[in-house]
C-alpha cells in the first residue's frame, strides 16, 4: 500500500504531465496546471528544496507564458492586416483543432483565419496571407510556450536535487 506522500507526488508528476501536454492543447491551461504541481510537490518537501522564491520565479514564468499565449496567434494575424472576423476564426480554428489531433491543432486557426478574413473580404489571396500570419502566430506562441514549460521544469528539478 501506498503512503501519502507517494500519493501526492503522483498527483503533483501527473499536473506536470498534463500540464506539459496543455502547451500544445488549446483548452488546457498547460503552464499554470504544472504550476499546481509543482507548488504541491514544494509543499511536500515543507518548501525546504523548492521554495517560495523558486515558486515566485515559476509563477512569473507562468504569467510570461500565458500572455504569450493571449496575444500570439492573434498578433500574427494583426500583423497582416487581419480583420476581426479572421482574429475570431483562428480562435475558433484552434479550438476546433483540437479534435484533428496535431494536424488539426496546427491547421486551426491557418483555416479559421482563412474562413473569417475571407468571410469579409472575398479575396482569397488576402485570406491565405491573414491565415498563414495567423498560423505562423501560433505555432510561434506554442514554441514559446513549450520552451517556457520545460524551463519551468527544469527550475524544478533543479531545485528538487540540488
Amino acid at each position: 500500500m501506498m503512503d501519502a506522500t507517494t500519493l501526492w507526488w503522483l498527483l503533483a508528476a501527473a499536473l506536470i504531465l498534463i500540464g506539459l501536454a496543455g502547451n500544445v492543447l488549446p483548452l488546457l491551461p498547460g503552464t499554470p496546471i504544472m504550476l499546481v504541481g509543482m507548488g504541491i510537490g514544494a509543499w511536500i518537501g515543507h518548501f525546504e528544496q523548492v521554495g517560495w522564491g523558486t515558486l515566485t520565479f515559476l509563477a512569473v514564468l507562468m504569467v510570461i507564458s500565458q500572455v504569450i499565449d493571449f496575444i500570439a496567434g492573434s498578433m500574427g494575424a494583426q500583423k497582416a492586416g487581419a480583420s476581426k472576423q479572421a482574429v475570431w476564426g483562428a480562435t475558433i480554428g484552434a479550438v476546433v483543432g483540437i479534435f484533428g489531433g496535431l494536424p488539426g491543432i496546427l491547421l486551426g486557426p491557418f483555416v479559421g483565419a482563412l474562413i473569417g478574413e475571407y468571410w469579409v473580404r472575398q479575396d482569397m489571396i488576402r485570406a491565405g496571407k491573414v491565415g498563414l500570419a495567423a498560423w505562423l502566430g501560433v505555432v510561434l506562441g506554442m514554441a514559446a510556450k513549450v520552451a517556457i514549460a520545460f524551463t519551468m521544469l527544469g527550475v524544478f528539478i533543479l531545485a528538487l536535487v540540488f
